[in-house]
């Protein structure tokens, strides 16, 4: 649409890891850059609203989003100003004020307790001063808040360019993937994405489960794993899984082999050992050799492949080789790949590949919910987007 000369409320996802004041990682922030260009472009005075880390509704000095506009201005080219608050007299005279291809960043919008309750007169506050709304935070749109879901009952609501490429590249998991179609599924807890394993299955050729759910899976075959991380009251959940890949004729594959070590810290002696083996005072912390061969071999073989999740503790260093060798196979499969969660995408950075993923997804958890089939709040009240 044609956006001169008006004020644009756009949601974008600076959820960023700040340490000392500096931004750590500004992946989220380069990743909206295209869309608030081309809002700039259009002639568009471009607010922009974002959460950052979990302040509960209070003011948390060290959650202000100064750090954030400072590197935002860098990455543009021009100062962004950013305001102490996100609703109010002092916001409406601002946007007043601007000029078309002024950028302008509100404060934390979660020092409002209203924003994560989607406060219908919070809501009204935020999109009072706009004449539309845009949402490119495709990592929040599972969630139901005010700056994401209640705004668009105020304002026309339209995705921004982050969004629709993220729900392009996952519709195409869904509804038109090529085959061979593998799954990579890691992380601590099959509770988290038991739904997605459940739905994946009747689409995919090959799940490759690893990380600290496999040990779930494991434990449900009747192995002792020890000290290892571990859902009991899971066991139930995983058989149904299993036996629902075995109805389907689609090959589930768990680690054939293991890292232990009694703690997942660095320095400490580690061994390999196949889950029958697992020592009573050890704990699983990364897939073994073997089954880096044989998950790698499925990969390869594939055109299409989702991997969210890593296979251990990969942030020591001694854990990391099973998830820097997935992100490797992943790199080089002739496909459509996409790569998604926090941990995945860190791998693939730390592994150097990152450029040779078809598609690197900052949903997290929005993702997750999409690929289980869930329709998600932030997408369903924007325009063309069903």
């Amino acid at each position: 649409m044609d956006v001169s000369g008006k004020a644009c409320l756009c949601r974008v996802d600076f959820n960023v890891p700040i340490k000392d004041g500096v931004i750590v990682d500004d992946t989220r922030i380069r990743a909206s850059l295209p869309t608030i260009r081309c809002l700039m472009e259009g002639g568009a005075k471009v607010v922009l609203i974002s959460h950052l880390g979990r302040p509960k509704g209070k003011v948390v000095e060290s959650l202000r989003m100064d750090p954030v506009a400072g590197r935002l201005s860098e990455l543009l080219g021009v100062h962004v100003k950013k305001l102490d608050d996100c609703i109010g007299e002092e916001v409406e005279e601002a946007v007043r004020s601007m000029k078309p291809k002024d950028v302008l960043l509100l404060e934390n919008v979660r020092f409002y307790p209203e924003e994560e309750l989607n406060d219908r007169e919070f809501a009204k506050k935020l999109a009072a001063p706009f004449d539309i709304f845009v949402n490119d935070a495709f990592g929040t749109a599972h969630r139901a808040h005010a700056s994401t879901v209640g705004v668009a009952q105020f304002l026309p609501a339209y995705p921004g360019c982050l969004m629709k490429r993220e729900l392009e590249a996952l519709e195409k998991l869904l509804r038109s993937p090529e085959h061979p179609y593998v799954a990579v599924i890691g992380g601590a807890k099959v509770s988290d994405k038991l739904g997605v394993l459940e739905n994946l299955l009747d689409k995919v050729d090959s799940l490759l489960i690893g990380g600290g759910m496999a040990n779930t899976f494991l434990m449900a075959q009747g192995y002792d794993l020890g000290k290892s991380l571990c859902e009991n009251d899971k066991k139930e959940d995983a058989l149904r899984v299993m036996k629902k890949a075995q109805e389907l004729d689609k090959q589930l594959l768990l680690p054939v082999d293991v890292v232990v070590a009694e703690r997942p810290e660095p320095g400490v002696p580690v061994k390999v050992v196949r889950p029958d083996e697992i020592p009573e005072h050890m704990m699983v912390l990364d897939i073994g050799p073997e089954t880096r061969r044989e998950f790698s071999r499925v990969i390869l073989q594939a055109r299409t492949v989702f991997w969210n999740g890593p296979m251990g503790v990969f942030e020591v260093e001694q854990f990391s080789g099973g998830t820097l060798e997935i992100a490797a196979a992943i790199a080089q499969v002739e496909g459509f790949t996409v790569v998604g969660g926090g941990d995945s995408l860190a791998a693939v950075e730390m592994a150097g590949c990152a450029d040779k993923i078809s598609h690197l997804s900052t949903g997290g958890g929005a993702s997750l919910e999409f690929l289980e089939g869930k329709e998600l709040p932030g997408v369903k009240c924007l325009r063309g987007t069903r």
